[in-house]
């Protein structure tokens, strides 16, 4: 067996997931190493919802333009029952939010993704298996089975499972991946069709039957091209022949077999579409199943899973990748201080205390709307589409993120995202920036507000983040719009000349806030002093 050298990270499995991971971590200089059973990526438009959160993520680490390029708008969906249109949904957000709803198919984010991390000199090495790994107090010693057939052993700090619903990395923890798998199998089809329906639109179109229960099911997400659809449908009889087991009881994913024709999918079209049409360009298709699970534990020891390893659940309202990226961007900044020594011990047990409740919230609530669709969720509209957006995740009660004093009733708090705004000026520039332009491409940053009559000063603080961060936090300070002129020297500022930022953050004085790499507050320092922000620091960096 041969013996390579030690990497800081070893990444299991190179879909989305285990590529952002990659990419972040080697953003904040962490070696790593990539792996994927693959010989190569999957030319399948599997998942295809991109929420706007996940676009701020990109935005983040500078990968949003690209995608941005590549994608097509979400603008709402139709829905139809027995053949009459029960009216639309808008996917509309509030104006503060900077991105909208995207379809991309998963084999585009994977390239956009893998491109990103091409750029840090960091590739995927394909057609190779991770076959079994043993973790001891210091690092994970991991056994590879590479293309040529020999095997590889590889010494790494931390290992990360990526590897999907079959995962082998969940498997040889020991984590329980408790759930069931829905009867139903499913027919996914990427096809076009000429029907003259609004672009930019899904379509969800069902039939009930005398009893009230759905019979008969389209689905249509709309993708990159004219008349260019993701359709999902319930699988004909004749289609619905035993498969091979995967052999661990997960019966969820893409099956063999027999796949789909394009005779097939007509058949549901002309049950099922809102008018006449016909299918055509079917690129590919295959036949599904669904199940939901989710792990007791997100990881153990210096080992982790993220994504499918940790949750399966249905595709309704676009959640599984999505969820699996945030997981990805949760644990790379926290690998990273852990790699390199700058961490608080607690640190990367923080992943699952902050991300096992979102799977838990998220498979059961795409459970409860696999059969009535997003809109038989009882909250009003706008919640509704902000938690499909995941712009309500949280993290409040999160062990490394500092509380709210008794009695602050403010309405963003610790453990929230940090809101974008716009409107900022600086001295030099003549046109405005928004918030999240100043966090890109950064780390931990201190967003310091106002001059603090009440608490230290701006130049304390930021002196003060420095020095317990290492050099790792960065400053940034927002002046009112009517900041008196001696206010505005010293260190790079901006002004609020809109008032945004002011309202978004809940601020009237001086205030600061502590933005975390992934883009949530682990502090909200009101007024803030020196003292604050070393024990709100120290719950990330240590004492």
């Amino acid at each position: 067996m041969a013996r390579s050298e030690s990497t800081d990270v070893l990444v299991v499995g190179a879909g989305p997931v285990g590529l952002m991971l990659a990419a972040e971590l080697r953003r904040a200089g962490v070696s790593c190493r990539i792996v994927d059973r693959l010989p190569a990526r999957l030319p399948y438009a599997k998942a295809v919802g991109i929420q706007p959160r996940t676009l701020e993520l990109f935005d983040r680490m500078g990968l949003v333009r690209a995608v941005l390029d590549a994608a097509v708008p979400m603008r709402g969906q139709l829905t139809y029952v027995n053949g009459a249109a029960q009216g639309r949904i808008e996917l509309a957000l509030p104006p503060e939010v900077p991105y909208g709803f995207a379809a991309l198919p998963q084999y585009e984010t994977e390239r956009l993704l893998e491109e990103h991390l091409g750029r840090f000199g960091t590739g995927i090495e394909r057609s190779t298996e991770l076959v079994a790994f043993a973790q001891d107090p210091a690092g994970v010693t991991s056994r590879l089975a590479t293309a040529s057939g020999a095997e590889e052993e590889v010494r790494s700090r931390f290992l990360v499972g990526c590897d999907g619903a079959h995962s082998v990395v969940r498997k040889v923890l020991g984590l329980s991946f408790e759930g069931g798998a829905f009867p139903e199998e499913y027919m996914l089809a990427d096809a076009e069709v000429g029907w003259g329906l609004p672009p930019g639109y899904g379509v969800r179109s069902m039939h009930r039957g005398e009893d009230g229960a759905i019979d008969d099911l389209l689905v249509c997400v709309p993708l990159p091209g004219e008349g260019r659809y993701r359709m999902s449908m319930l699988v004909p009889p004749e289609l619905s022949a035993e498969r091979p087991d995967s052999g661990d009881g997960v019966a969820h994913g893409l099956e063999g077999g027999t796949a789909p024709a394009l005779a097939d999918i007509q058949k549901v079209l002309d049950r099922l579409a809102p008018e006449p049409v016909t299918a055509s360009a079917l690129r590919w298709s295959s036949v599904f199943r669904i199940s939901h699970r989710l792990v007791d534990r997100y990881g153990d020891g210096r080992v982790f899973v993220a994504g499918d390893a940790a949750h399966i659940h249905p595709p309704t309202g676009a959640q599984g990748m999505n969820t699996g990226v945030q997981d990805a961007c949760n644990l790379a900044w926290k690998l990273a201080l852990a790699v390199e020594g700058a961490a608080d011990q607690r640190l990367p047990s923080s992943y699952d205390a902050e991300r096992h409740p979102v799977g838990e919230e998220v498979v059961g609530r795409t459970v409860r709307q696999a059969a009535e669709g997003v809109q038989a969720d009882p909250t009003d509209l706008e919640t509704l589409l902000l938690r499909q957006a995941q712009l309500l995740v949280g993290y409040r009660e999160s062990p490394i993120v500092t509380p709210l004093p008794p009695g602050d009733e403010a309405t963003l708090r610790p453990g929230d995202r940090a809101p974008d705004c716009g409107g900022l000026t600086g001295d030099i520039a003549a046109y405005p920036v928004r918030l999240y332009d100043l966090l890109r491409g950064r780390d931990h940053v201190l967003v310091v507000y106002g001059s603090h009559p009440a608490g230290d000063t701006p130049a304390d603080l930021a002196a003060a983040a420095g020095e317990l961060t290492g050099g790792r936090m960065e400053t940034c300070r927002i002046l009112p719009a009517d900041a008196p002129p001696d206010e505005a020297t010293g260190a790079p500022h901006h002004h609020d000349s809109r008032g945004e930022f002011a309202r978004q953050y809940g601020v009237g004085e001086g205030a600061a806030f502590v933005v975390r790499p992934d883009g949530y507050l682990s502090a909200c320092l009101r007024p803030p002093t020196v003292g604050q922000l070393k024990e709100a620091l120290g719950r990330v960096f240590g004492r």
